[in-house]
């Protein structure tokens, strides 16, 4: 299920029934705003978030110029609309930089919540933005940790400082002068975690933010935990006054609360948020795009994101050219596979979509990853000639790309459909003439 599915849907029913009475009276909104609250604390949101959102919303929606609007639900989901920004923040909180390299970025958590992870993650990130990331192991007292976090670093082409099971205080000392040797701009300091907040982890963590004087102290919390993440945060905060949080499994299942109510309890913002197991998954939290997404309008500028991250510049005009003069063959088609899989998960994709967003079920797109092997094997059988003439592919030909590529003949059909298909879809969204393409 994808982020705030099932919020999403429930608050899509909700306006979708006020959608068909045209005016409004007081009662049908204050009857719509009681199932919208019950809707956003089966999300798990804190229930003090939600008491206080639903007066802010509740008072702005009965007014009488709302009442007496020509489109009463447009306005209202308008109101609700602004009030979950508000709520998550307002405006993406960026990372502040030290005004003298390194910039430290402290990072804490309990154990289970992604944190070592989300180190390379983080350090991916930076590193894609030309920064040049260090990661430094301060976990000592599970030797699993740190050589976790090499893992980590090793798929995320990050380096990695570590000095072993010694006083974390010691090894930062030492990661600062590597650091500034290496011209590491930015540190990315690997805490302690526990399964439960405790006296001793805090008392180390105090000590450690005292030595090292981080730029930033970045929270990472399970958003599957629900309520829990959010008591956490309020833990870590009062005893660290972090500087903001990072949200794991924003992917996961409908008690996505916490992101709704993180940044009301404890007055920080949610900087980032991780939306899958792959080092790339790591997104900006952007209030605006995530208010959006739960209310079923879409996210078209994280999509374009994406894009822009599966392609360059170059690669996307030439692409068009392609589809313009109807050149698109199956070698392209083979490579759309890989940016694809660059770009996530089709489902979460398909619902920044607007008009898509809220009817895209992640279960109905479901990317069968041996089907996808399937079809790039059958690709990879054909020649060269093939690719750009799959006209010529007759019946001996289609046995022996079948045979070759460990499939049937029924499955070199298939594939061929698929791209014909997709062929057509593309041209059709160019538009006649060449004219940008058309978002549904």
């Amino acid at each position: 299920m994808g982020t705030f599915e099932g919020l999403s849907e429930k608050l899509n029913h909700i306006f979708s029934k006020l959608k068909n009475k045209g005016a409004l009276t007081e009662l049908e909104i204050k009857q719509a705003m009681r199932e919208v609250r019950i809707a956003l604390l089966e999300a798990d949101v804190n229930f003090n978030v939600v008491k206080d959102f639903i007066n802010k919303v509740s008072e702005k929606a009965v007014g009488e110029d709302i009442l007496k609007s020509l489109t009463p639900v447009q306005q209202v989901i308008k109101i609700v609309n602004e009030e979950l920004i508000a709520l998550m923040g307002s405006t993406h909180s960026k990372l502040a930089v030290a005004d003298k390299p390194p910039t430290i970025i402290m990072m804490c958590g309990l154990q289970g919540s992604g944190k070592t992870t989300m180190c390379g993650k983080l350090g991916l990130m930076l590193k894609k933005q030309g920064k040049n990331p260090m990661l430094v192991a301060c976990d000592i007292y599970r030797p699993a940790a740190i050589l976790q976090l090499q893992k980590v670093g090793e798929k995320a082409g990050v380096a990695v400082f570590e000095k072993g099971q010694i006083a974390p205080v010691k090894i930062m000392k030492e990661a600062l002068l590597y650091a500034v040797s290496k011209a590491h701009d930015i540190i990315i300091v690997d805490t302690a975690g526990r399964l439960h907040i405790d006296e001793i982890l805090m008392k180390e963590l105090t000590e450690l933010k005292a030595q090292i004087k981080p730029t930033e102290i970045l929270l990472v919390v399970d958003s599957m935990t629900g309520q829990d993440a959010v008591n956490v945060a309020v833990e870590f905060n009062r005893l660290l006054d972090i500087t903001g949080v990072v949200v794991t499994k924003l992917d996961g299942d409908t008690r996505g609360g916490a992101a709704l109510s993180i940044k009301a309890v404890t007055g920080k913002p949610i900087k980032f948020s991780g939306i899958g197991e792959k080092m790339g998954d790591l997104e900006p939290f952007h209030p605006e795009r995530m208010a959006s997404r739960i209310l079923g309008m879409g996210d078209v500028l994280t999509l374009i994101e994406k894009a822009q991250n599966a392609y360059t510049e170059d690669e996307a005009k030439k692409f068009q050219e392609k589809i313009r003069k109807q050149s698109f063959t199956l070698s392209d088609y083979l490579d759309q596979f890989d940016r694809l899989k660059k770009m996530g998960n089709i489902a979460d994709m398909l619902g920044m979509v607007p008009g898509l967003a809220g009817k895209v079920k992640s279960s109905d797109l479901e990317v069968d990853e041996d089907r996808m092997k399937h079809m790039k094997a059958i690709i990879l059988s054909m020649t060269l000639e093939e690719r750009e003439n799959p006209d010529m592919l007759k019946s001996n030909r289609k046995k022996r790309i079948a045979a070759g590529s460990g499939t049937t003949i029924q499955e070199v059909n298939q594939l061929l459909k698929q791209y014909e298909t997709s062929k057509d879809m593309m041209k059709r969204m160019m538009g006649s003439g060449g004219r940008k393409p058309k978002l549904f």
